[in-house]
């Protein structure tokens, strides 16, 4: 077919001359028919094939459904207490899309299916069992609407595990951090800090000890009440599909000559001054048509327009420049100068200008103290780690 499409282009003048045209494209035509046969035929034949498997497993899945249905109750059990060949008929009451060939293999192999079988079973039994959060609001026991007001937090033999089997993540740690201080968490990798933070917004529950918050047992009061009067900002910053404004607002409790303040605060007005939507500008899902940094200032904008008096900053200035790093930290430095800051620290420099210092390490509080005096204190934790950074910096 291509060679005789390339002679004809070839010579195009002679076949035009002789006055062949249609007898050329008659036989251009016939080429094409012919080359094309094959993948219609092997179309045809994939289709066939696909449309008798698929009829064959649902006769077999109704079949195998009608007589799960007329069994006794009870037989499952009895099933996998036993291990008999009828484990076929849970496996595939569990998971009623396998295609036949794996039901050729219960046929086959039942010993081997029936392990699959009983794990199915307790995967299932698993996300049936997972405990719900705690209730969003306790009418019984809600917070004042200025709550918190200082933002002290205290932290009392807190003890953090992620399942009721698995051992300790946090080993009794007990601190105060007083209300208006602006607090560095540091430590290496797997420490603990993450998990402390987790613990301060109860996405994971204390296996013992407590957090109280100006007075008030966090385990005592509901999960919004809790979350909604804390800020953060995440180490990777989150932004949704919409406008500028519903990222910043999204319930829509602002106006927008508050919202514009904000983002004159934080360094955004220029870049959403010059969109041609303003407000109304698109923010793609997850920010991708934003910077690295310009979504983190977007969370720390969300947390000015709150104004809580407890800020949490997750590594916040890990993924972003230098640069967008001092803006970040001159604002939070301005604007938040009278609540309680607790920075989990990438970056040494973060919180040399911290009021305490807590060290963790294996999930231990190692230090709590001024951070000069950390520095000064010879085989201290935060000193090795400042010796780390500097040295991995130079480098």
């Amino acid at each position: 077919m291509v060679n005789h499409l390339s002679e004809s282009m070839a010579g195009a003048v002679t076949i035009r001359a002789f006055g062949k045209e249609d007898h050329f494209f008659a036989n251009y035509i016939s080429l094409i028919d012919k080359n094309a046969s094959p993948f219609l035929h092997n179309f045809g034949s994939t289709e066939w094939l696909i449309l008798r498997i698929e009829i064959m497993s649902a006769a077999i899945l109704t079949t195998s459904a009608l007589l799960i249905t007329m069994l006794p109750p009870g037989t499952f059990s009895s099933v996998l207490v036993n291990h008999k060949f009828n484990a076929g008929f849970v496996g595939m009451a569990l998971s009623y899309g396998l295609t036949l060939n794996t039901w050729l293999v219960v046929a086959i192999n039942d010993q081997c299916t029936l392990s699959n079988v009983i794990i199915s079973v307790e995967r299932l039994n698993q996300y049936m069992n997972i405990e719900s959060e705690a209730p969003l609001i306790l009418k019984e026991s809600q917070p004042p609407l200025d709550w918190p007001t200082a933002g002290r937090v205290e932290l009392e033999n807190l003890k953090i595990r992620y399942q009721p089997d698995l051992p300790l993540v946090l080993h009794g740690i007990t601190c105060t951090f007083e209300g208006g201080h602006k607090i560095g968490i540091v430590g290496r990798t797997g420490s603990g800090k993450t998990t402390l933070i987790s613990a301060l917004f109860r996405l994971v529950e204390p296996a013992g000890g407590k957090i109280i918050i100006d007075g008030q047992d966090i385990t005592k009061i509901g999960l919004h009440d809790l979350r909604s009067r804390l800020g953060i900002i995440p180490q990777d910053p989150i932004l949704f599909h919409g406008s500028i404004r519903y990222n910043l607002d999204p319930l829509g409790q602002f106006t927008d000559q508050q919202i514009w303040e904000v983002l004159d605060r934080c360094q955004l007005k220029e870049a959403v001054e010059i969109k041609t939507h303003g407000l109304d500008s698109l923010v793609a899902q997850e920010g991708t048509n934003w910077s690295m940094g310009q979504r983190q200032l977007f969370c720390l904008g969300r947390a000015l327009l709150r104004r809580s008096h407890l800020l949490v900053l997750d590594e916040a200035t890990a993924s972003i420049d230098n640069t967008t790093d001092a803006v970040l930290q001159k604002t939070i430095r301005n604007e938040f100068a009278g609540c309680t800051v607790i920075t989990v620290a990438h970056r040494i420099p973060t919180v040399i200008d911290c009021n305490m210092v807590l060290a963790i390490e294996d999930g231990k509080s190692v230090e709590y103290d001024e951070p000069m005096k950390l520095m000064n204190t010879e085989g201290s934790l935060f000193r090795e780690l400042v010796k780390e950074y500097w040295s991995h910096s130079s480098d």
